[in-house]
């Protein structure tokens, strides 16, 4: 599927910033499928993934635990983040000392492979909504994970996306404009807008929402919307590569 092109890079990105869920992990049966289970263990009301889109294409709800717990107070039954989050964890893990609950269903997009073709090109890192435990659960045994020389989790910064204090950690004072960020959701965009960061947004025809979403990422400065991150090499040998110093 070829890539929708919005602008061209000012320059070539020295650093490549990832987001990890829905670019780098398919999130479909795990988060999303937690959070709908969520609700519905939360308010006894059936709720929908078109429901689910629609929270999820709202500035701050990059945090799974705020938007349930505002999702079902919205359904009409006042919820704390704490209650949403104790409900949220037991869905997501599986309830203590029993089977792996969604966490189980973890799939990755990009296999290793390609992480080092990146990798030998550009310096690669992480910013992700995920805590580390969450994060270490996927990614600790998995050989990508050597070439990302810094993973900041939610547990690393102050502030949450769509704060850019992610953003600000990874690049230590170096031009903003040597990066470039892919993320697939709102909270991704306003981050790496309010960093500096050239953004790049995931997003594939024919889901749920694609054309609202995929005008607010080009009001946000989207360089290019891409249906996957794999597409981002078509990108990048358009453009020609820079090798890293």
């Amino acid at each position: 599927m070829a890539t929708r092109r919005l602008r061209k890079f000012e320059r070539q990105p020295e650093i490549l910033i990832f987001d990890v869920d829905g670019v780098l992990v398919d999130v479909r049966g795990t988060y999303w499928r937690s959070a709908l289970e969520t609700v519905r263990v939360l308010t006894g009301e059936r709720v929908t993934y078109a429901e689910l889109h629609e929270w999820k294409s709202k500035p701050g709800y990059n945090d799974d635990w705020k938007m349930t717990a505002d999702w079902a107070t919205s359904v009409g039954r006042p919820t704390t983040y704490e209650e949403a989050q104790k409900a949220f964890i037991r869905i997501y893990w599986g309830p203590r000392g029993g089977p792996l609950g969604n966490v189980r269903n973890e799939k990755l997009l990009v296999t290793p492979r390609q992480i080092a073709a990146w990798a030998a090109n550009y310096e690669l890192n992480l910013f992700t909504g995920r805590n580390r435990r969450e994060f270490r659960f996927t990614f600790d045994s998995w050989p990508g994970t050597a070439h990302f020389e810094r993973v900041i989790t939610m547990d690393d910064v102050k502030r949450i996306k769509p704060d850019p204090e992610g953003l600000h950690k990874i690049l230590r004072r170096r031009d903003p404009g040597t990066a470039l960020y892919l993320g697939d959701n709102i909270d991704d965009a306003l981050a790496a807008r309010d960093a500096g960061v050239p953004f790049m947004a995931i997003i594939a025809p024919g889901e749920h929402g694609y054309g609202a979403r995929a005008k607010r990422f080009r009001e946000l400065g989207a360089l290019a919307l891409l249906p996957r991150a794999t597409d981002l090499n078509g990108w990048l040998k358009e453009e020609g590569k820079r090798p890293r110093k």
